[in-house]
């Protein structure tokens, strides 16, 4: 005989993934503490204090490396009563975790705050592959609603770099004409790919890669284990100062994921096409989005390292030093060549990311065009 489903059953089946998640780790405005990113801190932080805030920012740098929780530490400031701003540290954006305010920034409650980002399809049981249109225009009813006496309104959207042309457009119509006491917080790993007139509406705050140290305590403080020294060696090499990796990697399959591509990568321009196709079977299977992320977030930084190396003569990390030494060897012409084939591909990816194309030809593709360059 079978059981009727309990409500918190069918709670957990109606909770849909964020988009903005990493899964398996806290998102982002649960997350109390911000390592390594003091000074960007302190320059949103100064400019509240100040009392003039620019209405809209543009938080980039390095996916992974804290740019979404700072955009919650500063709602969580801005949207603060006066009584829980007192309770602030001068120049942070540190307000107590047991504050109502943080309770409804985690909560996503709080009447003065919007998330835009890339929407949940209950009928197809699948996130968007963009930020629509239809999600930026939630805007316009939110900004109608007045702030109350000296209170913010913000608007954190992530990742910018999402939004189809329909929704940039939308969304530069509010910042043309920002309401007072409203900041826009802008996160994006990828600005490059937003429209110029959206640029130069915002001030950018850059944030930068972190160092080991703080790699270790933030991936800590998500919950992750500690990795042994040899370990978390590596780790820090591959992650490259962003907490995502670090976390992807140390959730099972990506460390393998990457030793099994540096070792194509060495055996270029000859290339094992059974082992590759092997790869594609898994990293581009339906429903394998992370991996699929990963294969190329891994790729990209593979090549980047590699071709640093070649071009400065530094030591690469001993997992990369035969694909390196492959790219040290070849001529500045070739290593040109490489450079600009992989941003050809980086947007083959977004385009199959947007259109639902065949990820497995695409992984399988790379690795023709990459033998191709010798």
């Amino acid at each position: 005989m079978s059981r009727r489903p309990r409500a918190a059953d069918l709670e957990a089946e109606e909770t849909p993934p964020e988009a903005d998640r990493l899964g398996g780790a806290p998102h982002p405005r649960f997350t109390d503490e911000l390592f390594g990113q003091t000074a960007a801190e302190h320059e949103l932080a100064g400019a509240l204090a100040s009392g003039r805030m620019h209405h809209a920012w543009l938080l980039t740098g390095r996916e992974g490396i804290g740019k979404a929780t700072l955009a919650y530490r500063f709602a969580r400031t801005a949207l603060a009563t006066p009584a829980e701003r007192d309770l602030i540290a001068e120049g942070t954006l540190a307000v107590p975790p047991e504050a109502i305010v943080s309770k409804q920034v985690r909560a996503l409650s709080h009447p003065g705050l919007i998330l835009i980002r890339r929407p949940w399809s209950r009928e197809n049981k699948r996130l968007a592959t963009v930020i629509t249109v239809d999600e930026v225009r939630r805007l316009k009813g939110f900004l109608q609603h007045s702030a109350g006496e000296g209170a913010y309104r913000v608007v954190i959207l992530d990742r910018a770099e999402e939004m189809n042309t329909a929704a940039a457009n939308a969304l530069l119509k509010s910042l043309e004409e920002p309401p007072v006491r409203t900041v826009f917080l802008l996160v994006s790993s990828e600005p490059g790919r937003l429209l110029p007139t959206i640029h130069s509406r915002c001030r950018r705050l850059e944030l930068k890669r972190l160092g080991e140290a703080d790699l270790l305590s933030a991936i800590a403080a998500a919950g992750a284990a500690t990795p042994d020294q040899a370990k978390a060696a590596l780790i820090s090499t591959l992650a490259d100062g962003s907490v995502r990796r670090a976390l992807e990697l140390l959730s099972g399959g990506a460390v393998d994921l990457h030793g099994k591509m540096v070792a194509l990568l060495a055996q270029l321009p000859r290339a094992d096409f059974e082992a590759v196709h092997k790869l594609a079977e898994t990293v581009g299977a339906h429903g394998a989005d992370q991996e699929f992320q990963s294969f190329f977030a891994l790729l990209s930084d593979v090549i980047a390292r590699s071709l640093r190396a070649a071009a400065t003569g530094a030591a690469a990390s001993p997992a990369e030093a035969a694909f390196a030494s492959k790219l040290a060897a070849a001529g500045g012409g070739q290593r040109a060549a490489w450079a600009g084939t992989w941003e050809a591909i980086a947007r083959e990816k977004a385009d199959a990311m947007a259109l639902n194309l065949d990820r497995k030809a695409l992984i399988v593709d790379v690795f023709r065009r990459l033998q191709s360059l010798g």
